[in-house]
């Protein structure tokens, strides 16, 4: 006869429905002394018996044992949803939008215990055919981040990202700003036309091309020599 394994130890039963081999092991109790168990699979019974036994030992280390059932999806929404909170609302914005288009489809389905750092290396590998480095960094970093949340949450024992080095990415876009020589050119060639005031003070100032397009000549100060001070241009005359 099979002897009955001790208390605290799990046990095994085959679930004809399902056929497997489900392992379940209690983790404590709710606040109505319900007991809260925690359950794995596998197609055999060895397989079964050593999940149960990476049970048992997060049990005995202390840490609370995650449900099965958490994914990679669910490490980056919680991630999404309550490690963002001191950032604007662009980057939060830029950053689900990251996570819903390629984090997520590429590793959400993925168990988090079982995510390994050859998934994400081969994943980041399939996003570098179609992002840049940058982004591919990014990504890194919101996957990152959202494991080592769920790891200080103990959801899962270790960081694998932190295994996983960012690969080279697409090529960005090609640079469409003037050389120092094609500036001194432009800033040559006076015709004396609006455009080449516009462009001028493009080139002086930095500004972006729909900052210029939105000044006008109160936003202009002029240096009055006799009162001493800078005043608007339409003031100044």
């Amino acid at each position: 006869m099979t002897a009955r394994r001790s208390r605290g130890d799990g046990g095994l039963h085959w679930d004809e429905s399902r056929q497997r081999w489900i392992a379940t092991i209690t983790v404590g109790y709710d606040g109505r002394g319900k007991r809260i168990t925690r359950r794995r699979s596998g197609k055999t019974k060895t397989e079964a018996k050593d999940k149960l036994k990476e049970l048992v030992r997060d049990l005995d280390d202390g840490l609370a044992v995650a449900p099965g059932g958490y994914t990679v999806a669910d490490a980056v929404r919680n991630w999404l949803k309550f490690g963002l909170r001191a950032r604007d609302d662009q980057t939060v914005k830029t950053l689900t939008s990251l996570a819903d288009n390629h984090v997520i489809p590429g590793l959400g389905a993925r168990p988090l215990r079982e995510l390994s750092a050859d998934d994400v290396d081969k994943w980041l590998e399939t996003e570098a055919k179609q992002l840049s480095t940058r982004s591919l960094e990014t990504l890194r970093s919101i996957l990152k981040r959202s494991v080592m949340r769920a790891q200080a949450r103990d959801k899962v024992k270790r960081n694998v990202v932190l295994l996983c080095e960012t690969p080279k990415g697409r090529p960005g876009r090609p640079s469409k700003a003037l050389t120092l020589e094609q500036a001194e050119e432009v800033l040559a060639a006076d015709d004396g036309t609006p455009m080449h005031a516009y462009i001028v003070v493009s080139l002086l100032t930095g500004a972006r091309t729909e900052e210029m397009r939105g000044l006008r000549w109160d936003h202009v100060v002029a240096h009055d020599e006799q009162r001493q001070a800078w005043i608007p241009v339409p003031e100044a005359g």
